[in-house]
């Protein structure tokens, strides 16, 4: 059913329908939304489910933690210092093969303290073992959800996953969302079967010590398991998908008019969206421009990414995120990429819309009309106000 509904509230629909046991989360701007809303449902009695208040965000990811280890499909969500919170536990939920989905509405870290979007919070733990999906606008946020269960409790995966969506430029916005009946989700997510789980009559243990002659193996377990996924189950869930609710699933990568393009901006996220519209407006004045969207940032798709742009002259990274000291950590990655190749295209840095600053068509336009003059060789910051950039270099040099 299509209803016009704001992003947190078509997520918290869709986790409903998806009949979680156990819900946990500690609330935190702007990812409270979605589990007010489903903490009324379970109040009111529309969700079978235990909705357990914790004291931290810490709390609440080692209460889904539990649930999930008793075998209990489980759910939860943050955003920022919250997640960054719940690293420990992130990192355990990983290890012990729990598959466990979590949303992240995406918001900046402090400090200075800002509520607002980037991309620093779930970048920061891309490393903890969890598969990350990046939604571009509500409807996507919303199949992803549906997808992250079926890919996590799939018995050759068993991995947890973040869904990542944009802090208030989708959690608020309010959009027009195709919600699923109950029937079709049934068909497409069936009951939880857990591998293994904690059980008096048939004990396990789980997380016990990894000394030296086992550790080096559990990572490997899991990055192999990353690898069979990205080129085996994120395909065929997502051709699941688009067989039971008629439209296109969870795909790697997204490519926008790049079939005869020059000059491609590589972006994750909702600002995908204005990238398109800046990029048709381009094309009409004869412009050969495309976009690549990154929906699956962790298992990372290199060889989908290197296809993509290998035969492209100029490549624009757009990132909402920055490792300091270094660059965007996904200029870096697609970087290496070309490391020693000889079809390697010209590619460049960009950070933008860092703590919420606006990420208009003019800073867009900018950077495509940069690629097409050969670009920069590192990260370029755009947008910042050198007013403040002067008044910071002035405050350090008094400090």
């Amino acid at each position: 059913m299509k209803k016009f509904i704001e992003g947190s509230r078509a997520t918290a629909e869709i986790i409903k329908l998806c009949k979680p046991g156990v819900i946990s989360a500690y609330p935190i701007t702007p990812q409270t939304h979605i589990v007010e809303e489903l903490a009324q449902m379970v109040a009111n009695g529309d969700l079978d489910s235990q909705f357990i208040n914790v004291e931290s965000e810490h709390s609440a990811a080692s209460v889904v933690l539990g649930g999930s280890a008793t075998g209990v499909r489980t759910y939860t969500a943050t955003s920022s210092q919250g997640l960054l919170l719940m690293v420990e536990v992130l990192f355990n939920i990983a290890g012990m093969r729990l598959p466990i989905v979590l949303t992240c509405a995406n918001r900046a870290v402090s400090a200075p303290i800002n509520i607002w979007n980037d991309h620093q919070d779930s970048v920061t733990v891309r490393d903890s073992g969890w598969i990350q999906l990046y939604a571009e606008n509500n409807q996507e946020a919303c199949d992803l959800h549906l997808q992250a269960y079926k890919l996590a409790e799939n018995h050759k995966v068993m991995l947890p996953v973040m869904v990542c969506v944009d802090g208030y430029i989708l959690t608020h916005a309010g959009e027009i969302v195709d919600i699923p009946d109950q029937k079709s989700i049934d068909r497409f997510l069936p009951k939880y079967d857990p591998l293994y789980k904690l059980d008096v009559l048939n004990p396990i243990t789980m997380g016990i010590v990894g000394g030296p002659d086992s550790y080096m193996e559990t990572r490997f377990a899991i990055h192999n398991t990353m690898e069979k996924t990205l080129n085996e189950i994120i395909p065929e869930v997502s051709n699941d998908f688009a067989k039971i609710f008629g439209r296109a699933g969870n795909t790697l990568i997204e490519e926008y008019k790049t079939d005869d393009a020059d000059t491609v901006i590589v972006a994750l996220g909702s600002v995908v969206g204005t990238i398109k519209d800046v990029a048709d407006e381009l094309r009409k004045k004869g412009k050969r421009v495309g976009v690549l969207k990154i929906i699956t940032h962790r298992p990372f798709p290199k060889n989908q990414i290197y296809n993509a742009l290998r035969k492209v002259k100029n490549v624009g990274i757009l990132e909402k995120c920055i490792s300091l000291g270094l660059s965007g950590p996904l200029f870096a990655e697609i970087t290496s990429l070309f490391a020693a190749k000889d079809d390697t295209p010209k590619i460049s840095g960009f950070v933008i819309g860092l703590g919420g600053r606006d990420v208009t068509k003019q800073n867009i336009e900018y950077i495509f009309e940069k690629l097409e003059k050969g670009g920069n060789n590192d990260t370029e910051f755009v947008g910042l106000d050198e007013n403040v950039v002067k008044n910071n270099k002035e405050l350090i040099i008094n400090v």
